[in-house]
């Protein structure tokens, strides 16, 4: 087994905390005072993204066994912007709310540099 630099860990441990951070401050206020409205509408969605904040802590302690998910949120992110916004993108139909999203997801920016470098 290949042993993984100081910096690539560090690199990793600030992925996770990035993700854990943004989604604890963006996700979570959501999930804990929602209306039925939103529970409806999004609760599935909002769910996912909380799980998934809450397992990128996990990220902290172990970052290399934890790839995954990174690697899972730079594919679900990479067919957003490929399959949902290019296509709003080419035809000029982003709205403002489509265009909060992408700007949302193309955050997926700090984790490429890191993502292939401790796969090699």
């Amino acid at each position: 087994m290949h042993e993984v630099s100081l910096l690539r860990l560090y690199t990793l441990r600030l992925c996770y905390l990035i993700l854990a951070v943004g989604l604890g401050l963006v996700i979570w206020p959501t999930v804990i005072h929602h209306s039925p409205e939103q529970a409806v509408a999004h609760g599935i969605q909002l769910s996912l993204f909380a799980g998934l904040g809450l397992t990128a802590v996990l990220g902290l302690r172990y970052p290399v066994q934890m790839i995954p998910l990174l690697l899972f949120e730079l594919i679900w992110k990479a067919i957003y912007l490929l399959a949902f916004a290019l296509p709003l993108w080419l035809d000029h139909q982003v709205t403002p709310s489509a265009a909060s999203d992408i700007q949302a997801v193309l955050v997926v920016v700090i984790l490429i540099p890191s993502s292939p470098g401790v796969m090699s």
